[in-house]
């Protein structure tokens, strides 16, 4: 098995909480990032859902350093490679590619591919992966799901990034669980806010999410 480093695993369980997200405008990023970061969430998965999202991503690296760059929607092995160029410290895919994960794994490119059924998982497990993004997490049972998969692979120690359907409601039903590191927050990036230009109502949002955290923990 090739692990997914300990120290990006150690910075995942600091933050508790990956902000999400994607840009329609190459530029919309470092100001994303700058505003969470004040808000004290310092780990991204930045999603290549539009033409944007890679440029984002090399800007961030460059102006941002203090962030935590992790690209989502990898699909293809040109992508992963695209994405190491780009200085991102990790990638992360919706579903389970074995052409993707051999991709980054010879780019060095630490990679979460996503799980949602035991065959994802074993297919994982097969191609080395120690840490799977689980994948719609909600709608595919949530907690009580995720426990039942998980439980025949317990032994591997394994560890698992829910994604999809979470919010400040459920999130910590989540990060209870000894094998979950972090969460997706999906939710924090309101598209209205970046439209707007609202950092400062970005960077409450991220401080919400953290204070919540910090009041669960005490």
């Amino acid at each position: 098995m090739t692990p997914f480093p300990e120290t990006l695993l150690q910075r995942l369980r600091r933050t508790g909480v990956v902000a999400g997200f994607p840009v329609e405008k190459a530029d919309q990023g470092v100001p994303i990032c700058r505003a969470l970061l004040a808000g004290g969430i310092d780990v991204i998965e930045l999603t290549l859902r539009s033409a944007a999202g890679m440029e984002a991503v090399r800007r961030i690296c460059a102006h941002v350093p203090e962030i935590l760059v992790g690209v989502g929607t990898i699909l293809t092995p040109g992508q992963a490679l695209e994405v190491k160029a780009a200085g991102a410290a990790f990638g992360v895919a919706p579903g389970m590619n074995p052409r993707v994960v051999r991709a980054a794994q010879e780019a060095g490119l630490p990679f979460a591919p996503g799980v949602c059924t035991p065959s994802d998982l074993e297919a994982a497990i097969e191609l080395g992966c120690s840490l799977v993004k689980f994948f719609p997490a909600e709608p595919s049972g949530g907690v009580a799901f995720l426990r039942s998969m998980a439980a025949p692979y317990k032994h591997l120690g394994l560890q698992y990034f829910p994604l999809g359907g979470l919010n400040e409601k459920n999130m910590l039903e989540y990060l209870k669980e000894p094998n979950v590191p972090a969460v997706g927050g999906s939710w924090i990036v309101q598209p209205e806010l970046v439209n707007r230009g609202d950092w400062v109502g970005l960077t409450a949002r991220a401080a919400a999410v953290i204070q919540l955290l910090k009041n669960t923990k005490t």
